[in-house]
This record gives structure tokens, C-alpha cells and sequence, in this order.
């Protein structure tokens, strides 16, 4: 296939996912829907157009395999400026979840267990998912059990904070568990950060 024709063919396959608007649609009749989402009933198409020229606003076709399809009256440019703004906002939101690693060894003492949980909590409360990688070298291999009880140890110890987004799985000489911060979670940290904010602007003003 020539390149000009993928092209012509990409384009027909957006304009397709496009619903049809005002002179585009073609039936008969349509159940329509008005700006404010009521029922308005069922209308000849032309009748339809004209209730949505006298409002100024577009009718749009949003359901057209119904019988009979509906329409709805709405500013449809608005509808796309305001989808595209809700979905560049999801995009960027998504994009601030980052992903941290922290990895522990099967025959991890006490104390290096309680740094490295630690350092898990502040990537948790950052707003961040994070990876636990236990590492399995030689003979430990033959126990993947020390590991496991490790990320049970881990999860439970954060269940206040986190929730386990991946299960512990193997993977070569490594076992990996995914966990994420609860929303309330971090609503909380960030709310208890805020408070010793204004705590000290009170201090600095008295």
C-alpha cells in the first residue's frame, strides 16, 4: 500500500470515531436529548435541527445504532475543548507517579530491615509506587520462602500506607512485589504538612 493510502486510510479511521453532527446525520428520525439532558422525545431529524439552530448550539448524534438513534443538543466544541482538557490532566497526573526501588536481601538483619522500611515509607508518603526486589544469590535460591516472608513482613508493616498493587512474583534470582500509597495516605501526610506550615507562620507572627 502506497503511503498516500495509509494516510487517506488513518484519516477515515479518526473521522469514523467522530460522531456526526448537524447536516452529517441522515435519519429519519431521533430521539433527542436536550442541552440540559432532558427527554425531549422523539423528533424528525429536521425538526431536531431547527429546536438546536434556535438555541445556537450543534446536534450531535450519540448513540446511533438505538432505534431510533439519539441525538443531543450541545456546543460541541466546547464538549472537545473540555475533553481535551480533562484528558491532558490525566496525563499529567499519571505522569507524576513514580515508580521507586528498594531492594532487600533474604538474610536481611533487624536493623538494615528497619532503614530500608524506612526509606520505603518516604518514597510511600511522596506519593511514589514502589518495586522490593528481594535478591536470592547461590544456595538461597533453594529458599525463596526467606523471601517471601520478607515481603509479607513489609506489607504488613505498611498496611496503614500502602496496598499491594503487584503480587510477589519470581523473576530469574530475583522476587519482586509492587506496593502503591493509599490516597489517604498521602491526603493525610500532606495535610499534616500543611498544618505545621501554618503553625510556624503563627509562631513567626506572634
Amino acid at each position: 500500500m502506497s503511503r498516500a493510502g495509509a494516510v487517506e486510510r488513518k484519516v477515515s479511521a479518526i473521522a469514523a470515531q467522530e460522531p456526526r453532527l448537524n447536516e452529517q446525520i441522515t435519519v429519519r428520525e431521533c430521539r433527542l436529548i436536550g442541552f440540559d439532558g432532558e427527554q425531549m422525545g422523539i423528533y424528525t431529524t429536521a425538526e431536531a435541527q431547527r429546536v438546536a439552530d434556535n438555541q445556537g448550539l450543534d446536534l450531535v448524534e450519540i448513540a446511533p445504532n438505538a432505534e431510533p438513534p439519539v441525538c443531543r443538543i450541545m456546543d460541541y466544541g466546547k464538549f472537545k475543548y473540555d475533553q481535551a482538557i480533562k484528558a491532558k490532566q490525566a496525563r499529567k497526573n499519571q505522569s507524576r507517579v513514580e515508580t521507586k526501588e528498594m531492594k532487600f536481601r533474604p538474610k536481611i538483619d533487624v536493623g538494615d530491615y528497619t532503614t530500608k522500611k524506612k526509606h520505603v515509607l518516604r518514597f510511600l508518603e511522596a506519593g511514589s509506587k514502589v518495586k522490593i526486589t528481594i535478591m536470592f544469590r547461590g544456595r538461597e535460591m533453594a529458599h525463596p520462602e526467606q523471601g517471601l516472608a520478607i515481603l509479607e513482613r513489609l506489607a504488613d508493616d505498611l498496611k496503614d500506607m500502602a496496598v499491594i498493587e503487584n503480587q510477589p512474583k519470581m523473576e530469574g534470582r530475583n522476587m519482586h512485589m509492587l506496593i502503591a500509597p493509599l490516597p489517604a495516605a498521602v491526603a493525610a501526610k500532606k495535610k499534616k504538612e500543611t498544618e505545621k506550615k501554618e503553625e510556624g507562620k503563627g509562631e513567626d507572627n506572634a
